[in-house]
């Protein structure tokens, strides 16, 4: 079994990558920072008897993303699960005062990439009449909230697509999911706020965020279930969140 993970350098897809090792899938992870896929790939080789892959290139570029696919071998290619990781948010401004390349960034990574590397995997799944792509996705794709705005469009646009596969691809016996999580601590506030610790940090005031290993457990649940289960979507917050705007903090 093959996962390929993309945003595998930190948060999310680097929690999933290890656990899907752990359950035993070969794993190709892929991210723009090579020391972190080194490092990452270091810490799985060490832990598990599995095979890992690193491609090394910015999902944002299509040929890049083409070329990192094209340099796998056929063998690497017969990818059972795709995880599209890859995502971030820029900036938190009303979008009257927000910076239209912020905007570009996050439809280029959140939304293109996404389908930049969900085409290339695709077809070789057809030809299997299997596989599994799961589509990460975010709260802000349920519910829009203010200063969310490009960012919250880009992940609507997540939850439309993966709607949208799980109809087309119905017929080739490749399942589609998305996960939706709620306010999670990794590096996502930080590169949001663009390096202001204060900022980032104070978004978690007075809660337990959800955390990586939360959502990396939620991909091994999807994989998981019987050939006869999809799981559609899974929407998950900190227990103190009942939605995007709504926390009972300490």
């Amino acid at each position: 079994m093959i996962a390929l993970i993309t945003g595998a350098t930190s948060g999310f897809g680097y929690a999933s990558a290890i656990k899907l090792a752990e359950l035993g899938y070969d794993v190709v992870i892929t991210g723009r920072r090579v020391d972190r896929l080194a490092q990452l790939e270091k810490e799985i080789a060490e832990r598990y008897a599995i095979k890992v892959k690193t491609l090394c290139f910015d999902i944002r570029d299509r040929k890049a993303c083409q070329t990192a696919w094209n340099s796998l071998t056929a063998d690497w290619q017969q990818v059972d699960v795709l995880l599209n990781n890859a995502g971030l948010a820029a900036g938190a401004d009303p979008f009257d005062k927000a910076d239209i390349d912020d905007f570009e960034c996050m439809i280029d990574t959140n939304v293109k990439g996404l389908l930049y590397m969900s085409k290339l995997v695709v077809e070789e799944m057809k030809k299997r009449h299997c596989g599994q792509i799961i589509n990460l996705s975010s709260i802000a794709g349920v519910e829009v909230y203010p200063n969310g705005n490009i960012y919250c469009a880009t992940k609507h646009a997540v939850n439309a697509i993966t709607k949208g596969m799980r109809m087309d691809l119905l017929p080739y016996g490749i399942k589609v999911s998305s996960i939706s999580p709620g306010a999670a601590e990794t590096e996502f506030s930080l590169v949001r706020y663009k390096g202001d610790e204060a900022k980032a940090n104070a978004v978690y005031n007075g809660l337990e965020p959800l955390v990586a290993e939360d959502i990396a457990d939620t991909v091994a649940f999807i994989v998981t279930r019987p050939a006869h289960v999809m799981i559609n979507d899974i929407l998950l917050t900190p227990a103190r969140q009942a939605s995007s705007m709504v926390f009972n903090r300490n």
